[in-house]
């Protein structure tokens, strides 16, 4: 072949060449272009954990009852005789509320008390009055005794006298010693005889007539214990509720002749599971919802059961708080919330946030400062409202997703769009 043509067909070759090399890179370009274009990118909300104040509460329906609450029943069976309130009066501890018929009553004191008086003026006569015959006889021979002892003893020391001096014989003497021992044991037998009168049968006396006041002040005293039961006094400051006889009507014992309430401060009676119960003490703050009652009561816990109620498992829960303007009707249900625990500077997260895999454990997918969504095993505290308390796994200013994490694969790049429910996900700051 000609050498010019060689060169024609070299050039040719190469040109080819260069040709199938650009559009292979060209085809690399436009494939990589591709390929990042294509990369997944989700569209979430995100929300930053920040440090809080985050509430344990628990809460559970209960009925209202009165704070202090009196069922006035009468001790007597006796008609009515006059009422003096009515359903919704008002009325102070030691008011009169109700007579019952005491004309008989009346009687019975009058007749034990003229008892009671014949009984004290008999009394008074055996403690002032001369002792018995027998035992004035006895006090007089006790006296003579005691001074014939007493002559026999000063002539028997003259006598040793008079004998030391030999101005006696030693008979004289003897006969003096003779005379004072018998002298002796005669005021004994005196002084014996009038201890044991005066220790039985004076004594015996007093008590009879003792006895006999006793026995009478004590049914003098029931007479008048039976006439002030016709009077039907409040044991304590409160509101009439219940009134259901009328003047004539009878009042028998057993059966209420009033109700009295006192409604200034109500206490909500909850069941709890022991648990929850176990959470709550004495003092936490607490909150009522009543019906028709547009905002929330404030209360405390007054009372956390010891035991639980054998018929239902559980512990009644006491929550008191101020009714005002009786706001708060007795008997009616009401939801309340206790304040079980306060934890300040929590690491707090929305609940949304928070996934739940089938074995329990709980999760998040963080967003790092690559907007890569990682999944990050946390453990959860306290939840409150759309609220919850992040533990462990966590660290204040870490940004998670907030809507949109279910099913969404780690490692998958995010933006801040529109999330699965179609609200804007702009990350805090």
């Amino acid at each position: 072949m000609p050498e010019p043509q060689r060169l024609a067909d070299a050039r040719s070759s190469l040109a080819a060449l260069a040709i199938l090399m650009t559009t292979v890179l060209i085809g690399a370009a436009c494939s990589s272009k591709e390929t990042a274009e294509t990369t997944p990118t989700a569209a979430v909300q995100v929300a930053t954990v920040q440090a809080g104040t985050i509430k344990r509460e628990v809460s559970a329906d209960a009925v209202l009852y009165p704070l202090h609450q009196a069922a006035i029943v009468p001790k007597i069976t006796a008609p009515v005789s006059e009422f003096y309130v009515q359903r919704g009066s008002h009325v102070r501890a030691g008011q009169l509320l109700a007579r019952l018929e005491s004309r008989d009553l009346a009687a019975a004191v009058t007749e034990n008390q003229g008892t009671y008086e014949q009984a004290q003026a008999s009394y008074q006569t055996a403690v002032k009055s001369d002792v018995p015959e027998a035992l004035q006889k006895a006090k007089l021979d006790a006296k003579a005794a005691k001074d014939t002892f007493d002559a026999a003893q000063k002539v028997y020391t003259n006598d040793q006298t008079l004998y030391s001096q030999g101005a006696i014989p030693q008979k004289q003497l003897e006969d003096a010693g003779v005379a004072l021992t018998q002298a002796r044991n005669q005021n004994e037998i005196a002084q014996k005889h009038l201890e044991a009168l005066e220790a039985f049968a004076n004594q015996d006396a007093l008590k009879a007539a003792r006895g006999q006041l006793s026995s009478a002040q004590g049914r003098y005293d029931a007479a008048q214990a039976q006439l002030s039961y016709a009077e039907i006094k409040s044991p304590i400051d409160g509101v009439v509720t219940d009134r259901p006889l009328y003047p004539g009507e009878m009042a028998t014992p057993g059966s209420p002749l009033l109700t009295i309430m006192d409604l200034s401060r109500v206490v909500a009676r909850a069941h709890l599971p022991a648990a929850e119960a176990a959470l709550v003490k004495v003092g936490d703050s607490a909150s009522f919802e009543a019906p028709g009652v547009t905002e929330a009561v404030p209360a405390r816990v007054m009372l956390v059961s010891p035991a639980l109620d054998p018929g239902s498992t559980t512990v009644q829960v006491w929550v008191e708080a101020v009714n005002h303007d009786n706001q708060l009707k007795v008997g009616s249900t009401v939801h309340v919330t206790m304040v079980a625990e306060i934890v300040k500077n929590a690491l707090l997260v929305p609940s949304s946030a928070v996934l739940t895999s089938p074995d329990g454990k709980t999760s998040v997918m963080s967003v790092g400062s690559d907007d890569v969504a990682h999944q990050t095993d946390v453990r959860l505290g306290i939840k409150e409202g759309d609220q919850v308390q992040v533990m462990s796994g966590l660290e204040s200013g870490q940004k998670v997703v907030s809507e949109g994490a279910f099913g969404l694969p780690d490692g998958t790049k995010v933006k801040y769009g529109a999330a699965a429910g179609g609200e804007s996900g702009k990350a805090p700051e």
